[in-house]
């Protein structure tokens, strides 16, 4: 009995010693759970969560990305306009067709005598063709055989060419007389000659026109000037 006692004993202290070293550490400070997860740090956490989210930077903020709209690769829109950078070939809106000369070829010349001013007659200029013509400077006029061309009123030139469209009329007045009778060489014509001008003065601008005088004629002298070609007839209608 007394050997038994002793064994119980010795397997008793044996036991022990096991559990003693088995819930100590390895540096004998304190017990370790062997179920639980290994501590992280919040942050560590969160860089770890980001890394694995799509469209997202190590620091959480969503990932820079360009992005062209479909079918506008280099282009530029202009937000529900339509409107695009660059010019389309062929869309410019323009006939591109530039202005002619009016000559007597594609206008219809018309010389009428002007109640007022007294002595004045009126030259109207209508654009018969399908293109727009350009009134350059002042009429040329020639009454029958004269030799020497009357001025113009520079006081009349216009800011900018009267530019006829087709069907439009351009203007131009001629003093035939001075009123007061101080004009010298005074000849009644039967004939008109208009000449146009060309894009430098006093050059050919192309065919003439022969507007029909009234059947008494016009009387003229040496006074006889014209204006320049205008585009309105209210321009010239007290000159």
């Amino acid at each position: 009995m007394r050997m038994r006692h002793i064994r119980l004993l010795a397997a008793a202290g044996t036991a022990v010693t096991a559990l003693a070293l088995s819930a100590c550490g390895a540096g004998g400070t304190g017990t370790k759970d062997e179920g639980a997860s290994r501590s992280v740090s919040p942050t560590a956490a969160t860089a770890t969560a980001a890394d694995k989210a799509p469209g997202k930077t190590s620091a959480g903020t969503p990932a820079t990305r360009a992005h062209t709209p479909p079918g506008k690769a280099g282009g530029t829109r202009t937000g529900g306009s339509g409107t695009t950078s660059g010019t389309a070939s062929g869309t410019s809106g323009t006939s591109g067709s530039s202005p002619v000369l009016c000559n007597g070829a594609n206008t219809r010349v018309t010389a009428r005598p002007m109640s007022r001013p007294l002595n004045h007659m009126l030259l109207t200029v209508t654009n018969t063709g399908r293109r727009t013509c350009e009134l350059t400077y002042y009429p040329i006029v020639r009454f029958d055989e004269m030799q020497w061309a009357p001025q113009a009123d520079k006081d009349t030139q216009p800011q900018a060419v009267t530019t006829l469209k087709p069907g439009e009329s351009g203007y131009a007045s001629m003093r035939l007389s001075a009123a007061d009778g101080s004009g010298e060489g005074g000849t009644t014509a039967r004939k008109l000659t208009l000449m146009f001008q060309g894009m430098t003065p006093n050059s050919d601008g192309g065919a003439t026109a022969t507007p029909t005088l009234p059947a008494k004629g016009v009387y003229y002298d040496s006074s006889l000037t014209v204006t320049y070609w205008q585009q309105s007839l209210d321009d010239i209608a007290a000159w």
